[in-house]
């Protein structure tokens, strides 16, 4: 257990932030699911929508800090190359 003060009040927001990044994190694997299932579905209309659900989901995360943005740019590509090729 911390003693300090400094230390008590890295432990609080510590876990604060430990929420609101998993939080963060499951919404960003739900839109990847989501999206996998309408690929696999076949339906390029729900699959492009879901695509713009998952980017701006891949974005929030990297705005905050929660991923690298280095990884949301490649999951990114990876996700658009999948949707292309759903097209094809």
């Amino acid at each position: 257990m911390p003693t300090t003060n400094s230390a008590k009040k890295r432990l609080r927001s510590s876990l604060g932030r430990r929420t609101l990044n998993r939080a963060c994190k499951s919404r960003v694997k739900t839109s990847e699911a989501h999206l996998s299932e309408t690929i696999e579905e076949g339906n390029r209309e729900q699959a492009v929508a879901a695509l713009r659900q998952c980017f701006s989901d891949l974005d929030k995360a990297a705005k905050r800090g929660t991923i690298h943005a280095n990884k949301a740019d490649r999951k990114k590509s990876r996700l658009a190359a999948r949707v292309a090729k759903l097209a094809s």
